[in-house]
């Protein structure tokens, strides 16, 4: 009969270690699979952040470049199809595919 307590006592510990070692281990599951979301996410947000750099950048060159008269009287051209004296506008288009040529079948 001590022994059967033993051996029962035994069992009882071990079952208790079991749970709560599956409910660590599960936890732990958790954190990972959250923290690996979280990274992903934070990858993702710094590559839109650097876009973003990179476009505020381009912007800024474009301001810049607009605020100066020498920079701002082409664009104007360009956008209004103005010519200053002794200039010309040279319009270019795709060129034309050509036709497929019909084939005769014998």
């Amino acid at each position: 009969m001590k022994q059967v307590m033993r051996v029962a006592g035994r069992l009882a510990v071990l079952a208790a270690c079991l749970v709560v070692a599956t409910v660590v281990v599960i936890q732990y599951g958790r954190i990972v699979a959250r923290n690996v979301a979280l990274s992903h996410a934070l990858a993702s947000t710094r590559a839109e952040v650097s876009t973003l750099r990179a476009k505020e950048l381009k912007q800024e060159r474009v301001i810049e470049r607009l605020s100066d008269p020498h920079g701002a009287i082409p664009e104007i051209h360009d956008r209004l199809h103005v010519v200053a004296p002794h200039e010309e506008l040279i319009y270019l288009r795709p060129a034309a595919s050509p036709a497929p040529e019909a084939r005769s079948e014998r």
